[in-house]
């Protein structure tokens, strides 16, 4: 690999801006949806000053509204974060020796979706400069989105907050769609998923019996084993992914 010194604090400010402005975005629309569910301004800016994780904060705060048990937080979060244990395992190894063993438990904090996209697509080894630009910028845009919709949920009128309640889900809509639409897969998951969701909302028993947490963990675990045996990856499309990540 190439020496990672191409890779200034100045190209990561530059690669983390165009992330930071869509964080804004986002979390504007989950600083709406904390206000609705009777969260205060400090308190959901608390959380996205604490996590990066739209899906797992979305959920998070379901379970704090649903007055949920410690217990079914780390169960949820566990399920929902853990793609980024495996993005963490892969980064690792594009990380120089400037990463010394307490930066790399600081900046693990900071690996999202986008951010991993695009420290992974690098060429050389990733230095601690970089990698801290990058991520500073999403940083700032998803603390302040957060703040802005939590304020803006307080003073709009009931209507409007209710219409941007839901900008959130619509983003996660538009993440699964395109994916869906391309692989049967994808879109047997979305399907199975939706579907149990109903169960556990519509049928009494179900509904009565487990909390909102605890069926959204059913939900995922089960329709990704579903997906998994009957949609296995083939080693053809593993050596392919593998090809991708080397180049």
């Amino acid at each position: 690999m190439e020496n990672s010194k191409a890779l200034s604090f100045k190209k990561g400010f530059r690669d983390g801006l165009p992330i930071g402005l869509g964080y804004l975005s986002v979390a504007f629309a989950f600083g709406v949806q904390a206000s609705l569910l009777g969260l205060p301004v400090y308190f959901s800016a608390l959380i996205s000053m604490t996590n990066l994780t739209s899906a797992g904060q979305l959920a998070g705060i379901t379970v704090i509204a649903a007055l949920g048990s410690i217990a079914e937080m780390l169960l949820i979060q566990a399920v929902i974060n853990s793609r980024y244990f495996l993005m963490s395992v892969a980064l690792s190894q594009k990380l120089d020796s400037s990463f010394t063993l307490s930066k790399r438990f600081l900046l693990s904090a900071f690996i999202t979706d986008e951010i991993f996209a695009v420290a992974v697509s690098q060429k050389e080894n990733l230095n601690t400069k970089y990698f801290f630009a990058l991520a500073v910028l999403p940083y700032i845009g998803w603390t302040t989105g957060t703040v802005l919709g939590a304020v803006a949920g307080e003073v709009l009128p009931v209507e409007l907050q209710s219409a941007l309640g839901i900008a959130l889900y619509a983003m996660f809509i538009a993440i699964i769609i395109p994916p869906a639409t391309e692989k049967l897969s994808v879109l047997s998951v979305v399907v199975l998923s939706a579907g149990l969701s109903c169960l556990f909302y519509y049928v009494p028993a179900l509904k009565n019996g487990v909390s909102q947490g605890i069926a959204v963990v059913i939900c995922a675990v089960f329709s990704s084993i579903i997906a998994a045996l009957v949609f296995p990856v083939k080693d053809e499309e593993i050596k392919e992914g593998e090809k991708i990540q080397n180049e």
